[in-house]
């Protein structure tokens, strides 16, 4: 599918090799037993003890902040143009330890773009080619990213010229483009700005296993087998393509792509290269097992015309270096055999009526052999499903409307994963597009928040109590959807007025708060954003309850509709069950949304202890809830304590002082923690905090320090209220 397990070698072109000067790309000796620059000999993704991970998290924001302005101006000299030119050249330029018997490595570098891009999924934002993360365990040793260590090899020179200004993920897109135009394809553009990770714990979670189901709801069958991505054989290996349809349909829309954009990809993709690799040997160990000198293949030479990557031997087309429809024509008008390739795979021949050849390859290895067509369960999947048949026998005859899917959705699929349209660092980059959920600009002339803020104190100063636990429950909602795993959510567009945040469950009567703050944004127009609006009013209300001085940055805007919340829903809401059977479970699930939410252990414990003293007092869920507000009692206005709203270490102090027992509310059923002979209850969320020893000692900081307490929520607040105000790819409006 889409190139996706196989390597490329495309026909023999009559042309000249174009080198590059010396000086200007260096090669790496071929002979040198760890030709891969970075190459090291670690087996397993490194993993902090509870003890190291808040200090490594803090230490490392330290280090990003240290580096930001750096990395900056360096990324602003790079000329995207002249990589894309230099990436072009290396291209016909093939080298003895990974020789190109074709003369053009076009396939092989579009296979690294699709597999460093398509790793991406919606449900909490992971994968993509940004922090190029298949340059590490475990990405680096998929069996679907076989022989891909030779093409980021060949990219060397090439991000050795350019230095830090140019990031690995950058350049491993910038050659997929590359790729497709010089061999005629079409390319929207190319937004830059990818920042490279320190390593790839983060692609831990991309692949079915124990931690990924702790932490999907969803269905994970499509990934039960040793993939990322759609078996090509045929889901399992069974060569069923209905079956194969229904996963294909699954995945893709797992990365956010339509039916349209599938048939785009995958035609797009398969309109270039051969599957490569008829030795039933295998390409040998892995990177993990064999750093020193990972998948040789085990027939022949193990390169060039021996070369194994996936186990199928065939052409996509008649002309592999060439950009056309062929492909979708070959599916529809010819009928597909299934067999058994050379290889041991299933594959699929074309088969003709009496008397005529079946299309042919030139085999571009020095002989006048040509080679077979043939195609892949996935491919056969797009003419046995009704609505991908309709598709391709489209593109099959009008160029025009090909042409423009793939150039749009291969944008998509290489920037999905970046954020919004101002991440990107270049000018030239395409205007935003819907999949990046663009944002009208902020108002010409921005409302005086001084006096913003004097009718939000006027609201405070005639209410009992009640209005600091709405507001400080709004913002908190409102930016809490944040991710940093593909830069989505927070409260610029205030999307939490529309559907589908405001139907959510947590969400229950947060427009009580919006109602009251009403009457402040109808007297200041359209100067005042409600996105402005909901954050100042968390701000004055946590400093009305005693919290330290906030600083506010103003110039937000908002959204026209809730597009872009479908998979932001909040994993943190205090409603995991049985911490003391499944802690394990739920600490993993914990932690990790802390992570994704751009918060430091302590920066979110500090906002939980925020939430449990100056919390919403009724008809609330979420963290951001006085927590005996769940009683019956107090939905119905009976409230049997205080709606003083004094932000101060409490939830921390009761926490430790108290020993707590299994309870379930009467009338609702929720399940919670309470005090033994007290009235106090606790989230189970709440409770992990005393299980697990590094946010024990957390606790134990801020219920021994209340300044502490309040210091960090003022940090932690203002650095989550800010965090979606993007300028270029590290920087930030607010600094």
């Amino acid at each position: 599918m889409f190139s996706c397990t196989m390597h490329t070698i495309p026909p023999c072109l009559a042309c000249l090799l174009m080198l590059f000067p010396v000086s200007a790309l260096q090669y790496p000796s071929p002979s040198a037993p760890t030709y891969l620059p970075g190459y090291s000999d670690l087996s397993e993704v490194r993993a902090d003890t509870p003890q190291q991970a808040d200090t490594r998290q803090q230490a490392d924001t330290r280090q990003q902040a240290d580096t930001t302005r750096q990395l900056t101006q360096v990324v602003t000299k790079v000329d995207y143009k002249e990589v894309m030119r230099d990436v072009t050249k290396l291209m016909t330029h093939s080298r003895e330890f990974w020789p190109e018997v074709s003369g053009h490595y076009g396939p092989l570098f579009i296979r690294l773009t699709w597999h460093s891009c398509g790793s991406y999924r919606t449900s909490d934002g992971r994968g993509g080619a940004d922090g190029a993360r298949i340059r590490f365990e475990p990405e680096r040793s998929w069996a679907d990213n076989t022989n891909l260590d030779k093409a980021r090899a060949l990219l060397w020179p090439v991000k050795q010229k350019y230095g830090q200004g140019l990031s690995w993920g950058d350049l491993y897109v910038l050659a997929g483009n590359a790729a497709f135009e010089s061999m005629g394809g079409p390319i929207f553009g190319f937004c830059a700005g990818r920042v490279d990770a320190a390593d790839g714990s983060e692609s831990v979670q991309l692949r079915a296993s124990p931690e990924q189901e702790m932490l999907e709801q969803e269905t994970l069958e499509p990934y039960v087998e040793p993939m990322i991505y759609v078996n090509p054989e045929g889901h399992m290996g069974i060569p069923d393509p209905v079956k194969t349809a229904r996963v294909i349909r699954e995945v893709f829309e797992r990365m956010d792509m339509n039916d349209t954009e599938t048939v785009a990809l995958i035609g797009g993709g398969h309109t270039f290269g051969v599957a490569h690799g008829p030795c039933p040997a295998g390409a040998g160990p892995s990177p993990v097992e064999d750093p020193f000198n990972p998948w040789p293949g085990l027939c022949g030479s193990g390169k060039g015309k021996d070369a194994f990557t996936s186990g199928f031997e065939f052409a996509f087309t008649t002309r592999p270096l060439t950009w056309d429809m062929e492909f979708f024509y070959n599916l529809i008008n010819y009928d597909w055999q299934v067999h058994m390739g050379p290889g041991g795979r299933f594959q699929w021949k074309p088969t003709l009526g009496d008397g005529m050849d079946p299309p042919t390859a030139p085999a571009n290895d020095g002989t006048y052999i040509r080679r077979d067509l043939g195609a892949l369960t996935t491919d056969i999947a797009l003419i046995r499903d009704e609505a991908y048949r309709r598709i391709v026998e489209r593109y099959a005859y009008d160029q025009e409307l090909f042409e423009y899917s793939f150039a749009h959705a291969w944008y998509k699929l290489t920037t999905r994963d970046m954020g919004p349209r101002t991440r990107c660092s270049n000018d030239d980059a395409p205007p935003p597009q819907w999949f990046q959920y663009p944002l009208p600009d902020p108002p010409a002339q921005l409302a005086n928040f001084e006096e913003v803020k004097q009718k939000l104190e006027e609201v405070l100063d005639d209410d009992t109590g009640e209005a600091i636990g709405m507001f400080t429950r709004l913002a908190w909602q409102c930016s809490s959807t944040f991710r940093s795993t593909d830069y989505l959510g927070g409260c610029n567009g205030a999307r939490i007025r529309f559907s589908p945040q405001k139907d959510w469950a947590v969400n229950i009567n947060v427009v009580s708060a919006i109602d009251t703050l009403e009457p402040i944004k109808e007297e200041f127009g359209e100067n005042l954003s409600w996105a402005d609006l909901i954050i100042l009013a968390g701000n004055t209300a946590l400093e009305k309850a005693g919290g330290k001085s906030l600083k506010f940055c103003g110039g937000r805007t908002d959204a026209t509709d809730g597009k872009g919340s479908e998979h932001l829903h909040p994993k943190i809401t205090g409603k995991f069950t049985e911490p003391l059977v499944q802690l394990k479970d739920s600490m993993v699930q914990l932690k990790d949304s802390i992570g994704i939410l751009s918060l430091t252990q302590r920066e979110f414990a500090a906002l939980n202890g925020a939430g449990y003293a100056v919390g919403d007092l009724r008809d609330c869920d979420g963290l951001f809830c006085r927590r005996n507000s769940f009683q019956t009692a107090v939905a119905n206005y009976e409230r049997p304590y205080s709606t003083t709203s004094n932000l101060s270490n409490i939830f921390f102090t009761t926490l430790l002082s108290e020993r707590w027992d299994k309870y379930t509310i009467p009338d609702t059923g929720k399940q919670m923690y309470k005090a033994r002979g007290k009235d106090h209850l606790m989230l189970p969320t709440d409770f992990l905090f005393l299980l697990d020893p590094e946010l024990l000692a957390i606790v134990q900081d801020f219920a021994a320090d209340n300044d502490l307490f309040l210091s960090v929520v003022a940090s932690a607040w203002t650095k989550l209220s800010n965090v979606d105000r993007f300028k270029g790819p590290t920087g930030n409006v607010c600094d």
